[in-house]
């Protein structure tokens, strides 16, 4: 919910996306993907006109990149070949996008030697979800990705960009990620349409309000003036974003006093909020997190992503992650009719060069 502005609590994960990276002496860029073997070797030239074309696939991400890195004001002369590979599974919502974008920004100032500040490109990373990819995103996974750090979360503050590093302390549970293996593109999913339907409400709401995003609302003062909105649908989107936005500054205090079954109760609330009110989970999504639900070794499961497919994720009791996964597993078979796949993951560091 960062378009809705308030506050997020995102982390890196131990999942991620690799480069290995030879750079030319010209302004050719080739590029090929162990993910994407079917498309081959793609190449461009920095200095052509840098257009969206659909069936480039991935190789649009890079464009983009070039592009928007150019448009900042940073010389790009130098090219490059780069070999991509990546264990996040591609549309699961575990923002692959992000970390191919962050991960392209880094290669870039370095073969060109030139110095980009992170916040820069995470917001070249956003500008080319919304303006080259067009996707309606905000700013969270790029922030997550670009800033991540070991064992700890992000409360940011998506109005202006501070944020704080918060410690997370999961010492004897598992962070479990669950993927429907339903595939789904933001561009093809309820994502930019639940974006408009939130702008509307806001629309509505500043006719009387002076505020400039849902986050910027109490619960109290959402429930004194949510008749302005005059639709219930809007209604309740805009309930989802202004409930979540205090839900994740309690998430963030329940961290900081190691309360992790407040945290656990905080995910359920959350995504119960994003299936009634936000209506983006979906048979999959609620059949892998009501399963968890069930399991009394698990502390807490939600959706991730943009929803309508993807991934979910559990904290689980570490002794227990194996029953866990199989009762999951069994349950969420019989009812979809195939398997889902499970991944054990860390919070881990952002966007880094390896030695």
């Amino acid at each position: 919910m960062d378009y809705s502005g308030g506050h997020v609590l995102p982390g890196a994960i131990t999942l991620g996306t690799l480069g290995l990276v030879k750079p030319r002496n010209d302004s050719k860029i080739f590029v090929y993907s162990k993910n994407f073997p079917n498309q081959g070797v793609m190449s461009f030239d920095i200095f052509e006109d840098l257009q969206y074309v659909p069936q480039d696939g991935w190789l649009n991400f890079v464009k983009g990149v070039v592009l928007f890195v150019k448009k900042a004001g940073y010389p790009v002369e130098k090219g490059f070949n780069l070999l991509v590979d990546g264990n996040i599974p591609n549309g699961a919502g575990l923002s692959s996008s992000a970390s191919l974008e962050l991960l392209l920004g880094v290669i870039i100032a370095d073969v060109n030697n030139i110095e980009i500040p992170r916040l820069d490109l995470i917001k070249i990373g956003q500008r080319v979800e919304n303006l080259f990819i067009g996707v309606n995103s905000g700013i969270m996974d790029q922030f997550a990705v670009g800033m991540g750090n070991k064992d700890s979360v992000l409360y940011l503050n998506v109005n202006n960009l501070d944020y704080e590093v918060i410690p997370v302390n999961f010492d004897g549970y598992k962070i479990l990620i669950m993927n429907t293996n339903k595939r789904r593109e933001l561009t093809d999913s309820k994502y930019n349409e639940r974006r408009f339907e939130s702008d509307e409400a806001l629309k509505r709401l500043k006719s009387k309000l002076l505020i400039e995003n849902l986050g910027d609302l109490s619960i109290e003062e959402f429930e004194k003036n949510k008749d302005l909105i005059q639709d219930e649908i809007l209604i309740r989107r805009a309930r989802h974003a202004v409930h979540e936005n205090v839900r994740t500054q309690k998430a963030k205090k329940a961290l900081q006093e190691g309360n992790i079954l407040e945290m656990g109760r905080l995910m359920n609330a959350s995504h119960r909020s994003l299936k009634n009110d936000y209506d983006v989970t979906g048979i999959e999504l609620d059949t892998l997190v009501e399963s968890a639900w069930a399991n009394p070794n698990v502390l807490g499961a939600r959706m991730t992503g943009a929803g309508m497919g993807g991934c979910a994720i559990a904290i689980v009791k570490e002794n227990s992650v194996d029953e866990v996964i199989s009762q999951i597993a069994h349950n969420y078979e019989s009812i979809i009719g195939y398997a889902p796949t499970f991944y054990i993951a860390e919070i881990g560091i952002g966007t880094s060069k390896l030695s």
